[in-house]
């Protein structure tokens, strides 16, 4: 009888030691978030700055460890993280939008915007097109009439199927009319401007963040962007719309923070209450313009909206260009 007692007393104190954290004690170690993409891409590149002071006692008191899954336009590291993600609050993710909720409309994943708890979104990245710096074409003018004569014949690098990239060169090519050939690259942006700049494609759609800092290298020119108005950091290049191409801002890359699905409440409130205020601090901010990296901080209930009315948005746009 003694035996029993001190065992149910044992496995009393197991339980309650194997009990979830409470949000209070949150975190008590690093936490890690999984990048869908390689190591140098632009989504990389800002999760690296966007996290660099979340160890300090005002945020979460905890560093953030960037884990790199990239693959198949980060269909990889988004299946793995829907799936096979711990739940506890130390497993967080780098979303992209349109990225995951158009592969999920297209199908073919384990994954939906259910699938996954916003917290916030710390910027907004619009797509351009590209061209090496020593390419024949200056304008997307040019660029366009060399592929309407030659249907084919322009080769179009991007980061994956029904990534931003990818929906921008849909829409190009149908705004346009004109025939090209986009070609996912292995690798994420950063492979696919390796492309544009080796001069293995005639041409590449990209973030604005890697195509900034690629010109300000000299490796490439920027000839339009895929959004409804001019970008501060490029404000000589015009938007597809001022070139006469009905080609609007659905494949601006939203890019933020989130969780698994099941992530205790009060773990998902206190991440909320606090990532938009690291995003806000001021060294982020200027890394962020230094790298050509807009900035658009949304609040979880800003992001929850925004998800839904991106994937309405989808729906529709998808259907027209198949």
């Amino acid at each position: 009888m003694k035996f029993r007692l001190l065992t149910a007393a044992a496995l009393a104190v197991a339980s309650l030691t194997a009990a979830p954290i409470a949000a209070a004690d949150y975190p008590e170690r690093p936490v890690s978030l999984m990048v869908s993409y390689g190591a140098g891409g632009a989504t990389d590149f800002q999760a690296r700055i966007v996290t660099m002071v979340a160890g300090n006692e005002d945020y979460l008191g905890q560093p953030i460890v960037i884990i790199n899954k990239p693959g198949a336009g980060g269909r990889v590291g988004w299946n793995w993280f829907a799936s096979d993600a711990e739940n506890d609050g130390y497993t967080m993710g780098a979303y992209n939008i349109p990225h995951f909720i158009a592969q999920s409309i297209e199908g073919g994943v384990k994954y939906s915007a259910e699938s996954f708890e916003p917290i916030a979104n710390w910027g907004a990245d619009p797509a351009v097109v590209v061209v090496g710096a020593d390419s024949p074409y200056n304008t997307i003018e040019e660029l366009v009439a060399f592929a309407t004569e030659n249907p084919g014949k322009v080769t179009l690098s991007g980061a994956g199927l029904y990534v931003g990239h990818h929906i921008a060169a849909l829409q190009i090519e149908k705004a346009t009319g004109a025939k090209m050939a986009y070609i996912p690259t292995k690798g994420g942006g950063a492979a696919a401007m390796k492309a544009v700049i080796a001069g293995d494609v005639v041409a590449g759609v990209n973030n604005l963040s890697d195509a900034f800092r690629a010109r300000e290298a000299g490796s490439v020119k920027i000839l339009a962007v895929a959004d409804l108005e001019r970008s501060d950091f490029i404000s000589d290049v015009p938007t597809l719309m001022e070139a006469g191409f009905d080609v609007d801002n659905s494949s601006v890359n939203f890019r933020g923070v989130m969780v698994p699905k099941g992530t205790p409440q009060e773990i998902i409130d206190q991440l909320a209450a606090t990532v938009p205020k690291m995003f806000e601090n001021a060294r982020v901010a200027k890394q962020m313009k230094a790298g050509g990296s807009p900035m658009h901080i949304m609040t979880r209930d800003e992001v929850l909206a925004m998800w839904a009315a991106r994937e309405e948005t989808l729906q529709d746009l998808l259907a027209g260009l198949k």
